[in-house]
Formats: structure tokens, C-alpha cells, sequence
């Protein structure tokens, strides 16, 4: 084990923040935990955990008060295609808030490196229109065209990161997400992913049932398991890189496919009910791994049908418990 460092983790409350704390106190590090809200499904491991509104500049000064070493800012109004095609306004409103106030928090308390959580939805929405996509490379972020609000502004404020860099000398990472999934994370209520939103229809359904797939089942991407993305997070803070670098495994599936590993995960044979109105978000996503695997000598290798596994049961054990799957699976034994 190496020097203990002292952790600022944003959206500590979160899915991804949750998972990354454990990994800091995992090894060893004094972490601090903020969010508008307590991890949903465990108790925080966070030797400190502050329920902060960060879009407000004080509570970042706040966050970041106290010999703060390495911030990763993982704080963000985000969620599923529904909620983030319906709440432009507010997302973006919000997120560059707490982005803007916490490059500021951090410059001003002398944080020695500060990793920002952009997205894959920074990416050109005319490269996207085919569900055999090439692999999007780093630079296929421009000319710029990303996702109206969320794409727009997490692409702004890997900007501001290189400006930082640049003229505070702000020791910036910019790591762009490709769909992370797994256990603990939002399965239901309007900001769930894909996953999990398909591992919870088909954990309430009975064989033969029929279930709604959003869109018609063509559309492509990559999903990356938690265990994962936690891996590239750790990796990338502890490099000297300091350009967007994609986080995605680089294996694309249909969301037919996606719909048929979770049926065959779960012993059911389920009836697809195409839904055309709902919102499908670009037609094909995949991430180029090339400067990821030469910039961290490593790349996510969990394959989606393993990581499936852990996060469907998972997901079918919660419900059971909350007395909402009537009839168990025929797999259930796991």
C-alpha cells in the first residue's frame, strides 16, 4: 500500500460514487463523501459524509476545505434516456453549477488533482446514426454535435477543465463514461439505465409475459460493469494524462441482445412489445479503446453477460424482498 491520500468523492450518494469510495477506504485512503443524498441500498464507508447542495459555491468551498489531495468530481443531475430527453434545462443548469463552483473550490484550496466525470453523450450525434457505428475515438467529439443539455454541457465543462489546466495549473483528468452498469445502482423511478431498467421488467414478469423495449430493438451500444469503471477511475487519477479519454468496454450489443441475455440469465421466455413513441437516443455507440489500453496499459474486460449475472440478481433479490415478484424464476437457486 502507498501513501494515504486524502479523497474528495462528489456524488458519494450515487452509484458510482458509492462504488469508488469503497475501493478508496479498500485501499486505504481517507475519503470524504458528499451528496444530496445517502447511498440508496448500503451504508456509506466514507470517513466523513456531508450532505451538500454543490450547485451552491460555498458548499464547494466546503467539500474541498481541509487538505484535500485528489477530488473526483462524480456530482451530476443525470439519468436515463427518458429523463435526461425530458429535463434539458434543468440538467444542464444544474450540472454546470456544481461544475463550475467545484474547478473554483478546488483551484482556491489547492487540490493536487482534480478528475471530472464527462460522458459519452459528448459525442457528435451525425457519427452516431448507424447501428454499425465505428467506434468513437476521443476526437470524434468534434466538430461538436453532442446530446441536446447533458451532452452540451459535460462537453463545456471539459473545456474548462483544459482552462484550468492550463491557466491555474490545475492538475485536470477528464474520463468520458460509456453506460456503466451493476448492482446498487437505480433499477426503477424515470433515471435508471438500460440494464437495469430491462433486469426489472423481466424480474416482475412471468414466463410468457409481455414487456415494453423502448424503441425497436436495433439500437446499439457498449455497457461497462461497475467493478470496471471503478478500475479506470483509480488508473487514470494515478496517470500524468490529462485529455477526454473513453471508460467503455468495447463490445457492442443491440438492445434486442440485451433484452435476450437478461430473459436467458432469468429462465424466461418473454414477449418484446415495441414501443416507437419513447425516447432511444442515438442509433449506434461504441467506444474505441485504443488510447485508453496505450495511456492505462488496460482496458474494461468484464463481459456484459457476467456482469448481467450479478447486477440481474441483484436487482430480482430486491424486489423479492420488497414482496413484488410473485412467482420466482426458474434460476433462482443462484
Amino acid at each position: 500500500m502507498g501513501k494515504q491520500i486524502r479523497v474528495l468523492v462528489t456524488g458519494a450518494g450515487g452509484f458510482i460514487g458509492h462504488h469508488l469510495v469503497n475501493r478508496l477506504r479498500d485501499e486505504g485512503h481517507w475519503v470524504r463523501g458528499v451528496d444530496l443524498k445517502i447511498p440508496e441500498y448500503e451504508s456509506t464507508r466514507a470517513n466523513e459524509f456531508e450532505m451538500l447542495d454543490l450547485r451552491k459555491y460555498d458548499s464547494c468551498l466546503l467539500a474541498t476545505r481541509g487538505q484535500i489531495d485528489h477530488v473526483y468530481n462524480l456530482a451530476a443531475d443525470m439519468g436515463g434516456i427518458g429523463y435526461i430527453s425530458a429535463s434539458l434545462a434543468e440538467i444542464a443548469k444544474n450540472n454546470i453549477l456544481i461544475n463550475t463552483h467545484m474547478l473554483e473550490a478546488a483551484r482556491l484550496n489547492c487540490i493536487t488533482r482534480f478528475l471530472f466525470s464527462s460522458s459519452a453523450c459528448v459525442y457528435a450525434g451525425y457519427k452516431q446514426r448507424n447501428a454499425d457505428i465505428t467506434p468513437l475515438r476521443e476526437e470524434d467529439a468534434y466538430p461538436a454535435d453532442p446530446e441536446a443539455g447533458y451532452g452540451w454541457e459535460k462537453l463545456f465543462t471539459e473545456e474548462l477543465c483544459r482552462y484550468y489546466q492550463r491557466d491555474y495549473r490545475l492538475d485536470t483528468r477528464i474520463i468520458r463514461f460509456h453506460n456503466v452498469y451493476g448492482p446498487l445502482g437505480t433499477y426503477e423511478g424515470g433515471k435508471e439505465k438500460a440494464p437495469a431498467a430491462i433486469s426489472r421488467k423481466v424480474a416482475l414478469a412471468r414466463d410468457g409475459d409481455e414487456i415494453e423495449v423502448w424503441g425497436d430493438g436495433k439500437q446499439t451500444r457498449s455497457f461497462m460493469y461497475i467493478e470496471d469503471c471503478i478500475e479506470g477511475l483509480v488508473r487514470l487519477m494515478a496517470s500524468t494524462y490529462h485529455e477526454p479519454l473513453n471508460l467503455g468496454l468495447s463490445t457492442m450489443t443491440s438492445v434486442d441482445g440485451l433484452v435476450d441475455s437478461v430473459m436467458a440469465i432469468a429462465g424466461k421466455r418473454l414477449v418484446k412489445r415495441y414501443d416507437l413513441t419513447k425516447p432511444q437516443g442515438v442509433r449506434g455507440r461504441n467506444s474505441d479503446n485504443s488510447r485508453l489500453s496505450q495511456v492505462l496499459g488496460w482496458e474494461p474486460w468484464v463481459s456484459l453477460e457476467a456482469g448481467l449475472e450479478v447486477t440481474y440478481r441483484w436487482i430480482e433479490r430486491e424486489l423479492r424482498n420488497a414482496d413484488r415478484v410473485r412467482v420466482p424464476s426458474t434460476s433462482q437457486a443462484a
